[in-house]
């Protein structure tokens, strides 16, 4: 499916959230975050299928912590990990579908040395690939949750360049779900670009 004709900088609207949770996924690569000063470019992603999908946080229904997934697509989602790290998921889909897409890695564009403030002076792909990089490089944490990215102010998210190449693989730490949800191709991501990671688990 060819993607919307939106020029770069843009601010995706309502409507391109508003699909199925892979379509959204596939083509978010390309798009840019940008958060004050810091702008990044979307290189890798994880969709993330509703209640049925055991790799889901949806899994076992609404709880205080996931609740914001069954809302309307457009939002985010962002949840503490191990104690250590938050991730932003983009939320997609109508309300009551419970979808949302992981942001895994990507490259900076604009605020190179907030960047590397906040991710402690590290140069290179390190800086950004992996979830909890990602949020930590744009100072997010659990008060950003709900916040509607297709509304002016904050955190947006902007049209920008597609990938040229696409190359799809498993999701990353979901052994506990079921072997179908587990061997799922839905991590999607940049195949022209160093700024992934796990590369080795990615089909060609």
């Amino acid at each position: 499916m060819a993607r919307p004709p939106f020029q770069p900088g843009d601010r995706l609207p309502l409507a391109f959230y508003l699909r199925a949770v892979t379509a959204v996924a596939r083509d978010l690569l390309g798009r840019h975050l940008r958060l004050g000063e810091v702008e990044l470019r979307i290189t890798e992603t994880e969709a993330y299928g509703g209640p049925r999908d055991t790799a889901s946080h949806a899994r076992s229904g609404p709880t205080p912590r996931n609740r914001v997934m069954w809302e309307e697509g457009g939002r985010v989602y962002v949840y503490f990990c191990y104690g250590m790290h938050h991730m932003l998921n983009v939320i997609s889909g109508p309300e009551g579908r419970a979808e949302g897409v992981l942001i895994r890695s990507c490259e900076p564009v604009a605020g190179l040395e907030r960047i590397r403030e906040r991710r402690g002076g590290l140069q290179g792909p390190a800086l950004l690939t992996g979830p909890g990089k990602v949020a930590q490089a744009l100072g997010l944490d659990l008060a950003w949750t709900r916040h509607r990215l297709y509304e002016a102010g904050g955190l947006e998210l902007l049209a920008g360049t597609p990938p040229r190449r696409v190359r799809t693989g498993p999701r990353v730490g979901v052994d506990f779900a079921d072997p179908a949800d587990r061997d799922r191709p839905w991590r999607f991501a940049d195949a022209d670009s160093p700024w992934v990671s796990h590369p080795r688990t990615l089909g060609r």
